[in-house]
């Protein structure tokens, strides 16, 4: 989403002031727009869903999170988007937690994303290719490597912004 820019910093807890709730916020005042729900033929028009794509692979990983969220309450967190969606805010916490320096944290996240990647491609009778436009079982496999090496990815540098986690998620070509 080229057209889009990125907020000014990454949010950490207690790093960075609060998007929202904390005036100096990058976000703070700002009224959410509404979201329509990404679906699976027509996820390549989503711009919400493909902007936290683009912020989760530049290390903004609260907002990639707040993004996935927002799209997961729009589809009714139910029915296979949703657990996708799901599974995208659980790598985002991911990232979340290795900025903090809290390795149980990026583990147990990185887990239960890939559970969630794993029950889904399971539920596709083992169809893990092309969901909303990313393999399952590649997401499933590279969260499970995440939660392995996560002691590796701890990173507490005070800058802005920082791509912490060794992932970057790649949507098939138009």
């Amino acid at each position: 989403m080229p057209d889009q820019a990125f907020p000014a910093y990454s949010y950490v807890p207690r790093r960075f002031p609060h998007p929202t709730r904390d005036p100096e916020g990058h976000s703070h005042g700002r009224e959410a727009a509404p979201i329509d729900p990404v679906t699976e033929v027509g996820w390549r028009s989503s711009g919400a869903y493909l902007f936290g794509i683009d912020l989760f692979n530049h290390g903004y990983y609260w907002e990639a999170h707040e993004a996935w969220e927002g799209l997961w309450h729009a589809c009714g967190r139910r029915g296979p988007v949703a657990v996708f969606l799901k599974a995208l805010i659980k790598l985002a916490a991911a990232g979340v937690k290795a900025r903090e320096g809290n390795e149980n944290g990026v583990r147990r996240a990185a887990v239960r994303a890939g559970e969630l990647f794993g029950q889904l491609a399971s539920d596709r009778g083992g169809n893990g290719n092309g969901f909303l436009g990313m393999s399952l079982g590649g997401l499933a496999k590279e969260s499970g490597r995440l939660a392995g090496a996560a002691a590796n990815v701890l990173n507490t540098e005070e800058a802005a912004v920082i791509v912490a986690l060794p992932l970057q998620l790649c949507v098939e070509p138009s």
